[in-house]
């Protein structure tokens, strides 16, 4: 697994604990990227242990991520906030931290968020 790779996962993980609880469908969508990362056994058990506990925006690996990663992240920080089908306050609210935090310009994150939003909306039953 590249490095940027398991940075985008553990970013993830930090998403999927925005709400202070790790649910059965954000656990699933961590088995997902699991999968379509390709993660060997051993990186599988790695992410799978650092997901079992609460991860903040503080543990997100920044310096592991190009500026695109960090757009992507952001992308998929929208998607993994409409896994369980509502978008609660407190994931918008870390949303509103995390483009901060990823250092990406505020109307950039707006457009990002935007349309990452109409599309996961658009495609609820893919949830």
């Amino acid at each position: 697994m590249k490095t940027q790779d398991l940075a985008i996962v553990k970013s993830l993980v930090s998403v999927a604990w925005a709400d202070g609880e790790f649910h059965d469908t954000e656990r699933e969508m961590v088995e997902a990227l699991i999968s379509a990362f390709e993660a060997n056994d051993t990186e599988a058990r790695f992410i799978r242990e650092y997901a079992a506990e609460q991860k903040s925006i503080d543990d997100i690996p920044l310096g592991d991520l190009s500026p695109a990663d960090r757009r992507l992240l952001l992308q998929h920080a929208v998607y993994l906030t409409f896994v369980d089908k509502v978008q609660h306050e407190s994931e918008k609210k870390f949303l509103d931290a995390l483009w901060q935090h990823l250092e990406i310009p505020e109307e950039e994150a707006r457009q990002i968020r935007e349309g990452a939003e109409a599309r996961a909306q658009a495609h609820m039953t893919m949830l």
